[in-house]
This record gives C-alpha cells, sequence and structure tokens, in this order.
C-alpha cells in the first residue's frame, strides 16, 4: 500500500488551533426562526478566532436550516431494538453475504491496512455495509446545513459546534466541499465519519494526496482502521464482547446492539 496510507490528518497548529471545546457565544434554539441571526453570529465568532471569511462566504452559502437532521436527531429508535431485530432491520445476512466477496475482491487493500493498522477486513466490512451499504447510499442531506443545525440546536449544541470547526477546517483544505451531501447528523462518506473524526483519523489511504472518504473506498477504510487504532484496538487481539478490541468498536459506536452486530457480522466474514 502507498505510504500515503499511514499520513494521519491532524488539527493543525494556528488557523483552527483552538477547535476542540471553543468557547461559545451565540444562542442556541430549538426552532428554526433564529437560524439566520445565529450563522451571522457565529461567522463573527468564528472570523474573530482566526477563520478566513473567503472559507466562511463559501461553507455557508448555500446553509439552511434542515429540519430533516432535527426529525432524525429525535428519531433514533433503531438502537432500542433487540439484536435480532436489529440484524433483520439493517440486513445482516445480506451483509455478511455480500462482505465475504467484497473481502475476496479487495484482499490486497484489506491485506494492507491490517498490515498498517492492525484491523483485519470482518470489522471493517461489517461498518462499512451497515453503514452505508459498501457505499451505495451515503445520504442527501446538505452536509453543512445538518452540522450547522445541530450546532445552532440546544441539545447536543456543544458538541456539534466543535463539529462545525472541524467541517470548516476541511473545506480550508480542499477535503470537504460546501456543497457536499451525506447523511443526516454530517457524517461523510462510505464509512460516515462526523468531521471532527475526519480531522482526527482521516487518512490519505490510495496516495493521491487527498481524504476522501467518499469516492475513495481505500481512504474510508484506512481511516475507519485508523479509528479503530486511535480508540486502542491491539493488533492480534479478538474484537467479540470481552475480548480487548471490543472496546475499540464501542468507541465506533455507542449503541450496545450496534456494537455487537459489528463483532457478530466481522466474526462471520473472518471466519471463511
Amino acid at each position: 500500500m502507498n505510504r500515503g496510507m499511514t499520513k494521519v490528518i491532524l488539527v493543525a497548529a494556528g488557523l483552527f488551533s483552538t477547535l476542540p471545546g471553543m468557547a461559545w457565544a451565540a444562542a442556541c434554539s430549538s426552532t428554526g426562526g433564529a437560524f439566520p441571526a445565529w450563522v451571522e453570529d457565529f461567522k463573527r465568532e468564528a472570523a474573530a478566532k482566526g477563520v478566513n471569511p473567503n472559507v466562511l462566504d463559501s461553507a455557508f452559502a448555500n446553509v439552511s436550516y434542515n429540519k430533516g437532521t432535527i426529525r432524525a436527531d429525535r428519531g433514533q429508535k433503531s438502537f432500542k431494538l433487540s439484536f435480532d431485530q436489529f440484524m433483520k432491520k439493517r440486513g445482516g445476512a445480506t451483509i455478511i453475504s455480500r462482505g465475504k466477496g467484497v473481502k475476496r475482491a479487495n484482499a490486497g487493500l484489506f491485506a494492507a491496512i491490517e498490515r498498517s493498522y492492525g484491523v483485519p477486513a470482518g470489522p471493517l466490512i461489517a461498518i462499512w455495509g451497515m453503514e452505508t451499504g459498501f457505499g451505495s447510499y451515503m445520504g442527501k442531506e446538505h452536509t453543512l446545513s445538518a452540522v450547522a443545525t445541530l450546532a445552532y440546536d440546544c441539545r447536543r449544541s456543544a458538541y456539534f459546534t466543535d463539529q462545525l470547526y472541524a467541517a470548516l477546517k476541511l473545506v480550508a483544505e480542499g477535503n470537504l466541499s460546501p456543497d457536499a451531501r451525506g447523511a443526516a447528523h454530517g457524517e461523510i462518506g462510505q464509512t460516515q465519519f462526523l468531521p471532527l473524526n475526519v480531522v482526527k483519523y482521516g487518512v490519505d489511504g490510495d496516495g493521491d494526496g487527498r481524504i476522501n472518504l467518499a469516492g475513495s473506498r481505500a481512504d474510508a477504510l484506512a481511516s475507519t482502521a485508523n479509528f479503530l487504532r486511535g480508540h486502542g484496538w491491539q493488533p492480534g487481539a479478538g474484537y467479540q464482547p470481552g475480548e480487548p478490541n471490543f472496546a475499540a468498536l464501542q468507541g465506533w459506536n455507542a449503541a450496545t446492539v450496534y456494537q455487537q452486530a459489528i463483532a457478530f457480522i466481522g466474526q462471520q466474514i473472518d471466519s471463511q
């Protein structure tokens, strides 16, 4: 695999250096009426913190309050299902069946990723399949609108404010188009990274000098492996419940049923 696979994009010094945990002055709201005024307040604050005004103008040119994002944020019911119900809803059996073929067809890529990060194909394929059907559906929501809406919304304003600053960093670097579309919470690419995780764990897996989690499966899968390694993955250790690497899967998604599904699907694929 290209040397670029080991290139991890970290939060840079200088511009955006105070990205996580930034103080927040613009008032949140649980309704959309004040969103345009909030955007202008945010842009002024971001510019005062060193974000290039041209980046802000470009990033916010088509941003609007996203009601679909709010509905999705309030309606995450599948994580309350039983394991069997969750597997049926997410198409677990199909992911296992297709995943075995995906592993064979991309054997060289998965071998290179495992050499670099110690993560085998199974859990990566499980995540890839469950998140986007192996890249077939990555969402239709305007990414910057989704993240800005959740930064404005009072439920998790501070958390998504950090995500919004990360998204601006990606726009400034050319790694996120202002017109990009993805999942309802602003997740990006074939394995659905939030912007701050792209900043922390994004990898140029195909060596083309860019991090393209939507258009490059190598970038998406190497970044996912790098995320797991960053959350304590130990090469060669097991990843079933009670084994050392299950904790890294817990870092991927807080829902127990999702963690169990990754472990089960991954094991079925890796056992072949």
